[in-house]
């Protein structure tokens, strides 16, 4: 699976592009963040982030797109401008026919470092060690691979749950006046 996942941010969108194959080995593909300038226009930074999101997709053809959940900060106007990041990456992924998961802060600190209540520097540490190498960087960028990564581990686990409660897809069978529902077994 090949995960793009955005940490969602008006000044600062991270970004990483993430291999994780069925053994849960991470491939770092790309990392790095979206910058947009604090005085141009609204529209014009939602556009720079749009149009980097993109050529990302185009570049390295991700196979699912994972977006950090906003939650509430202390600051209104930040929180907004985050929404804002996590719609425009939401809307990239879907135009692109991606499956799109949102994830919690805490769900991807408890993925990469078995405590969602870890600070940056614990989870910088475990990211470094899980890709192999040290990441150099704005903690945008190392949130996105600690994103992806949960996505890649967390994911299949997730698609199985979401399988397994479904209920069985019905189809009626019968001739003349009988009718019966038979279950579907795939």
């Amino acid at each position: 699976m090949r995960v793009l996942a955005v940490d969602p941010g008006l000044t600062r969108c991270g970004f990483a592009v993430v291999d994780v194959e069925s053994t849960r080995r991470v491939s770092l593909v790309a990392a790095d963040v979206i910058r947009t300038p604090k005085e141009a226009p609204l529209g014009d930074r939602l556009l720079t982030i749009e149009e980097g999101l993109v050529a990302l997709i185009a570049l390295h053809h991700p196979t699912h797109v994972a977006v950090e959940q906003v939650f509430s900060q202390h600051n209104v106007q930040t929180v907004i401008g985050t929404a804002q990041a996590a719609g425009v990456a939401a809307l990239v992924g879907a135009r692109s026919g991606l499956p799109l998961t949102f994830h919690t802060p805490s769900e991807v600190k408890a993925a990469v470092t078995g405590s969602g209540r870890a600070d940056k520097a614990q989870v910088a540490a475990m990211v470094s060690r899980i890709v192999g190498r040290p990441l150099t960087g704005p903690a945008d960028l190392t949130d996105a691979v600690a994103l992806g990564i949960c996505h890649g581990w967390r994911f299949p686990s997730q698609s199985r749950l979401k399988a397994a409660a479904a209920p069985s897809p019905r189809r009626e069978v019968g001739t003349g006046g009988a009718r019966s529902i038979v279950e579907v077994k795939s």
